[in-house]
């Protein structure tokens, strides 16, 4: 005798809490073959005959994975028997339950309707479900689909990068959802514009001006974007732009400033001629931070004046450029006294001047020119 694995109801009749795992069962195979013919194989009359209306299933089921999914189905009471499947596998069967599954749950059961609910419906929840009933003439089957949308999500994006200038990068972002995310990268500093629509990225012969801070976006239909960010950082050489020769007067304070961009963070020197300075030495102070680097002379002497060179280095090259601090006159108090006197004259001269021109224009010629031997005369004075 062949063994056989069946569900046999034991002695009080057909229901989930008397099911259990036997051999041959004589006479009782056919009572599961019946059932099975009246709701797992679809072979009654489909709906949409013009003699009946029933059962009728519910539209397909669009639902947001986490939430709960209601199948309904419209019956009459020419019904008999109603069953909901899931494929092949009965869910509920009249008020019995079939299904394993705890999230499975009856909602209502009248003659007008037979429902049931899945709780927190996950993607492996989607698919067919059938209604199916017994009436007086035969069996009948109804379907919907249960459509099942997962909101986007990031599951592997690529970690901060620190390349050299002219490197190739690839920066990766892969994204999950139903439907089918849509995933696009966006340069948020310093050029703020939209790259591609993809989820690999890829930046040729990568630039100082590439460099900053990447976003990865992932959206679809259901919800709002799932968004990570990725920092891309450029490793470059000193460059240092123009530099200002600085005069001082002996005695004054003087500054010499060098500024220099670089990633890694540059190192500075300052040099004179061939002898490099040391802060604190001589009179003079050194302060630097990662892009300048300042020299200040406290007390200017005729020595200090001359031709100054500030070096910045990384580890990927130096750069240089020269700073000159030339000597300045400082006015005295007596230039300045004679300044001030041969402005005062020049504002009068030029008063009476412009009264004579409005009263004869005739003779505004002439005493111009007996005003500038004036102006002249008292110059030389105080020159000598």
């Amino acid at each position: 005798m062949r063994l056989c694995v069946v569900f046999c109801p034991a002695r009080g009749g057909f229901g989930p809490g008397t099911r259990q795992l036997t051999g041959f069962c004589p006479g009782r195979w056919l009572m599961l073959l019946a059932l099975r013919l009246l709701f797992l194989v679809p072979a009654g009359e489909p709906v949409g005959r013009s003699d009946s209306n029933f059962p009728k299933a519910m539209d397909n089921v669009t639902v947001r994975q986490g939430e709960n999914a209601v199948l309904r189905c419209s019956i009459d009471s020419g019904v008999t028997r109603v069953a909901w499947l899931n494929r092949s596998s009965i869910l509920y069967a009249g008020k019995d339950k079939w299904s394993l599954d705890p999230r499975v749950v009856i909602v209502t059961n009248s003659q007008t309707e037979y429902s049931i609910q899945i709780v927190r419906v996950d993607v492996y929840d989607e698919g067919p479900y059938t209604c199916s009933v017994q009436t007086l003439n035969h069996p009948r089957t109804s379907r919907v689909h249960i459509i099942v949308q997962v909101p986007p999500k990031i599951v592997n994006i690529s970690s901060s990068v620190s390349v050299n200038e002219g490197s190739n990068v690839t920066l990766m972002c892969l994204a999950i959802g139903r439907p089918e995310p849509t995933v696009t990268w966006h340069h948020l500093s310093p050029s703020g514009r939209d790259l591609v629509e993809d989820e690999y990225l890829e930046i040729i012969g990568i630039t100082k001006k590439q460099a900053g801070e990447y976003q990865c976006t992932a959206y679809n239909e259901v919800s709002d974007p799932d968004v990570r960010k990725v920092d891309v950082i450029v490793n470059y050489p000193p460059f240092i732009p123009d530099t200002k020769n600085v005069g001082v007067a002996v005695g004054r304070e003087g500054i010499l400033q060098c500024e220099a961009a670089a990633v890694p963070a540059p190192e500075f020197e300052w040099y004179k001629e061939d002898r490099r300075l040391l802060n604190g030495l001589n009179g003079i102070q050194i302060k630097s931070n990662e892009d300048r680097s300042v020299l200040t002379f406290f007390n200017v002497s005729e020595e200090d004046y001359g031709n100054y060179t500030c070096v910045a280095m990384n580890k990927l090259g130096t750069s240089n450029t020269s700073v000159l601090l030339f000597e300045v006159s400082e006015p005295t108090s007596s230039t300045q006294i004679q300044e001030e006197k041969t402005s005062t004259v020049l504002a009068n001269w030029k008063d009476r001047g412009a009264v004579l021109d409005g009263g004869n224009r005739a003779s505004g010629g002439t005493t111009a020119s007996l005003w500038l031997l004036v102006i002249l005369f008292v110059h030389f004075l105080f020159k000598f």
